[in-house]
């Protein structure tokens, strides 16, 4: 049972980078839009967004059950020496989906819909950035168990180049993300070929504030080379996300749109099983050479048996219904389209 619920968990913070991130990135793309293009942007986001919108932190939900139920050490040495790139993580959240709503659905339409659109776009920003520090920072070894003092031990655990670095490249994988997943919904061939040339750009963004993690990683000692190429499956995988670029960028022209977004989604995936292998099943690295391990610090058998089953029990009702959730906005938006 203890390997279902690492999949389970594994599983969770890749639907949350593909689905969140998405979600995440369309208001990124709304921020580097030109003002000329912002509106018509927020238009097509709020009618492509909406089934993602509606369950995206549900996997964020679940990677945090998962983790203060069946690995609380993990947990608390997150919450605790982490805490505040969590705050503002969370903070991003909450005023991102204030604004979201209020921007739609607020009766008066007056110089607020200004201020909600500036903190959607700019939260939309802030919190995959975060998101992505908090994830470099797990595997910098910059975490401190014995810090005597307040910046060791919950400022510097973070607030370093190289978690920085992995914050602006979640940033740039959200906004490709985004991109993609906007190719498809509208049929002005006009706005197709502006989001294409934004996916493109995102994704040269990618490759280059991927190669500026690499540049911070050396400097600063973390075994990114040999966590990507020092292993089969890290070569294995870089190959074949490597080839998915290619392929990628040789149908933008094209109507394969779905293949397009498989094709993004399989380089994220790609990319989370490179920097998870190497080091699993150690999800956290700590100053000093030590670490966290999923294997030695789970709790009892009899609890994770519960929480397996919850998990089993929930994906049976739950992955359906969101399925269906997809299918129903799908169907609206193309009966949409057809009614023009």
């Amino acid at each position: 049972m203890l390997y279902i619920i690492i999949a389970f968990l594994w599983l969770s913070v890749l639907f949350y980078l593909l689905l969140g991130g998405a979600d995440f990135g369309a208001g990124i793309l709304e921020l580097f839009t030109s003002k000329v293009h912002k509106n018509e942007t927020r238009k097509i986001m709020y009618r492509a967004i909406g089934p993602i919108w509606e369950a995206n932190h549900m996997w964020l939900v679940i990677t945090v059950v998962i983790l203060f139920t069946g690995f609380p050490k993990v947990f608390t040495t997150m919450s605790i020496y982490m805490h505040i790139p969590l705050l503002l993580m969370l903070m991003g959240i909450i005023a991102r989906g204030t604004a979201f709503s209020f921007r739609h659905y607020d009766a008066v339409r007056d110089e607020m819909q200004g201020v909600y659109n500036k903190i959607f776009r700019f939260s939309s920003f802030i919190t995959p950035f975060f998101l992505g520090v908090i994830a470099g920072s797990t595997v910098s070894r910059r975490i401190d168990p014995n810090a005597v003092n307040f910046l060791d031990a919950y400022v510097y655990s973070w607030l370093n180049p190289f978690s920085f670095s992995v914050g602006l490249f979640t940033v740039a994988v959200c906004g490709f993300l985004a991109a993609v997943f906007i190719i498809g919904q509208t049929s002005d061939e006009n706005e197709r070929k502006r989001f294409i040339r934004k996916a493109k750009i995102f994704n040269i963004a990618s490759f280059a504030v991927g190669g500026l993690v690499f540049i911070t990683a050396l400097l600063e000692k973390i075994p990114l080379v040999d966590w990507v190429f020092g292993n089969p499956v890290g070569i294995t995988a870089f190959v074949l996300a490597t080839i998915s670029v290619f392929i990628l960028w040789g149908i933008w022209n094209t109507n394969k749109t779905n293949l397009m977004r498989i094709l993004a989604g399989f380089q994220i995936t790609m990319i989370l099983l490179i920097i998870t292998w190497k080091h699993y099943p150690n999800i956290v690295l700590l100053k000093g050479g030590g670490y966290i391990s999923l294997i030695e610090n789970q709790v009892s058998d009899k609890t994770l048996n519960a929480l397996g089953l919850a998990l089993i029990i929930a994906s049976i009702f739950v992955l359906p219904a969101l399925f269906y959730l997809i299918y129903s906005f799908q169907k609206i938006k193309e009966d949409a389209l057809k009614s023009h």
